[in-house]
């Protein structure tokens, strides 16, 4: 047998037997819109830290971070701070967010806006913004499964190939189970992403170099410049670096699928406990970063960093071995892109289409329209995956700048009873603008400031000062009930 049908073989019987786990993890329940979107408010510590590190150490993790210590060096160490402030930032925030979604039956985040501020049309462009920026993330995640899978299997099925029968699996598997799949899926993603990073993060700087030490001694020979700020970039220096660890720290949980993630718990103290537990998984990433150190130096030249990690796996260990990372690679896309789906596609049917346009819609009826969007919704990202060749990392840097804007919304809605509808609307239309303007012109880093966090301060600013020049509004959260 060659090495590409070994490899293959590895992929699909794993990629297959947690799909399987996917359809059957929601087969004993009743899939209602609840049961569908956050498994009944019924996960344990245990579930919610698996589906939180499956959404959160996706595809971006395993080859853009790689992919970023090759090409770019220093800025990539902006993801080890980014992470333990966010975990930091959620131990405070998500358990306030969980009793809120509780005690107003909350599902998704545009429902946090609607109940809070009382505007269906606030809610509707959040569900809209949350959408449209959910794409380039779900980009990502097609785009790493197609490279991961072409690469592993020794160039055996084709890239396209590859994302459109993922695409097929994951759609099925959120039809049949909802957020139940993505949690139980990640039991099998986890143990093989754990069992990759530390193999051959450790593996492969002894098989080259005798160590981990002895790596870094040759590639500061080779590179001395790599791993301090800018790296082998020109614009990613001190100020990038501080304003993008600012930006993604406050903006983690602002993702959508993240946010709703925190109502799949049992209770506000399952997410305090989760927030310590979390940074464990972050002993990972410096593994990841230690093989993409490896690659400048074994396989330099690459034109694409993202491809780094597997084609220096691929060099370096036999093909059956290569089958069990391609798997593991899959599955860190499959796992996160149905959350993202699965997200877009509740916020458009939910908070979006019955808002505006048939608010007599039951649940069953959103829960219909949802699976719908599911198609939809992953066709688009589909289409950008195949024919957008933007590097991994800066797709999940373009998504966190878009949904970072719903910070101020976030925030002010806890904390300050001032705050209003006009306000917030203001400060999310602007920042929005702002990004779009500053990214489309090719304006980021703005004088070496990551383009979303000058969106954000701008937000912010327009916020409060919108709010302070018109009329104070009722904090809705302190009624009994919201309609």
């Amino acid at each position: 047998m060659d090495s590409s049908t070994i490899a293959l073989s590895v992929i699909f019987v794993i990629v297959l037997v947690s799909s399987i786990v996917g359809m059957y993890a929601g087969a004993r329940y009743k899939m209602n819109l609840e049961q569908w979107t956050v498994a009944g408010r019924g996960f344990g510590v245990v579930l919610v830290w698996l589906l939180m590190a499956g959404e959160i150490y996706t595809t971006f993790a395993f080859l853009g971070a790689s992919g970023w210590a090759y090409s770019r060096g220093g800025p990539t160490l902006y993801i080890m701070a980014y992470l333990t402030l966010a975990y930091v930032f959620s131990f405070y925030f998500l358990p306030q967010i969980w009793e809120i979604g509780k005690k107003f039956g909350m599902q998704t985040q545009s429902d946090f806006f609607h109940k809070r501020y009382g505007s269906k049309n606030l809610a509707a462009f959040a569900s809209l913004i949350g959408v449209i920026f959910i794409i380039p993330y779900l980009q990502l995640q097609l785009t790493g499964l197609g490279i991961i899978v072409e690469v592993s299997g020794f160039g055996g099925i084709s890239r396209a190939t590859a994302i459109i029968v993922a695409f097929i699996l994951v759609a099925i598997f959120v039809f049949i189970s909802g957020v139940r799949a993505v949690a139980w899926i990640s039991v099998i993603k986890d143990f093989l992403m754990l069992f990759a990073a530390f193999f051959i993060g450790i593996g492969l700087p002894y098989m080259y170099f005798g160590g981990i030490s002895e790596m870094f001694t040759a590639l500061v020979n080779a590179k001395p410049l790599h791993l301090i700020l800018p790296g082998s970039t020109k614009t990613m220096g001190q100020t990038w670096y501080i304003s993008t660890v600012l930006l993604t720290s406050m903006g983690f949980y602002m993702w959508p699928h993240l946010f709703s993630a925190a109502f799949t718990a049992k209770s506000n103290d399952t997410l305090r406990k989760n927030a310590v537990m979390m940074p464990l998984y972050t002993i990972t990433m410096p593994l990841i970063f230690f093989v993409g150190f490896t690659a400048i130096l074994v396989v330099p030249g690459l034109s694409n960093g993202d491809l780094a990690l597997l084609t220096i796996v691929r060099n370096s260990y036999p093909a059956w071995f290569m089958g069990l990372i391609g798997a593991a690679g899959a599955l860190t896309a499959m796992v996160p892109a149905a959350i993202l789906i699965l997200a877009a596609a509740t916020l458009f049917a939910k908070n979006f289409y019955r808002e505006m346009f048939a608010p007599n819609m039951t649940d069953d009826q959103v829960e219909k329209l949802a699976k719908v969007m599911v198609i939809v919704i992953t066709l688009i990202a589909l289409y950008f995956a195949i024919y957008s060749s933007t590097t991994l990392v800066n797709l999940l840097l373009l998504g966190y700048a878009g949904v970072t804007q719903f910070l101020p919304g976030v925030i002010f809605g806890l904390y300050w009873g001032r705050i209003n509808k006009t306000g917030v609307f203001s400060g999310l239309v602007t920042g929005i603008a702002v990004v779009a303007y500053l990214v489309l012109t090719k304006q980021d880093p703005f004088f070496g400031i990551n383009a979303g966090f000058v969106a954000l301060c701008v937000n912010f600013a327009v916020t409060i000062t919108v709010t302070l020049m018109t009329k104070p509004e009722p904090n809705r959260f302190n009624e009994e009930s919201v309609s």
